[in-house]
């Protein structure tokens, strides 16, 4: 009896430690895919820290105070990589629209632009706490 009992144990461990190996498997592996360049020499988190680094000079202290409660909902574990691209595809508008100042409707463009389709319901529920009318935007869900 106490070596069956052992046996399922071992065998749930043993599922367990597979299932989370490929969990942090699959993630490492898209970060990688992040990392490697693409057809003009620099990957995706390259051009990400070029634009951030380009606009750095246009954040306003309000301005980083905005970013920083739009990314409150996502999971701390995550919040630092969700706000580099959030941040990156800002200073990517910013830069295009050869912007002086990184303003409200530049951050709110950018939050939705780079936040995943999947996540719009957390988004739009996040923006309206902030009672920040989605109207303007309603384009940008699509």
């Amino acid at each position: 009896m106490p070596s069956d009992l052992f046996m399922w144990f071992m065998l749930l461990w043993s599922v367990l430690i597979t299932g989370f190996m490929f969990i942090g498997g699959f993630f490492m592996f898209r970060k990688f895919l992040k990392r490697f360049p693409k057809e003009d020499g620099n990957s995706i988190l390259d051009w990400q820290d070029y634009y951030i680094q380009e606009t750095l000079h246009l954040w306003g202290e309000e301005e980083k105070k905005l970013l920083n409660e739009l990314v409150e909902p996502v999971p701390e574990l995550f919040r630092d990589v969700a706000k580099e691209k959030i941040a990156g595809k800002i200073g990517q508008l910013a830069l295009e629209e050869k912007a002086n100042e990184i303003d409200r409707d530049l951050i709110i463009r950018g939050y939705i632009i780079a936040t995943p389709k999947r996540d719009h319901k957390f988004l739009r529920k996040k923006l309206n706490e902030k009672r920040i009318d989605l109207n303007p935007y309603e384009h940008l869900f699509q």
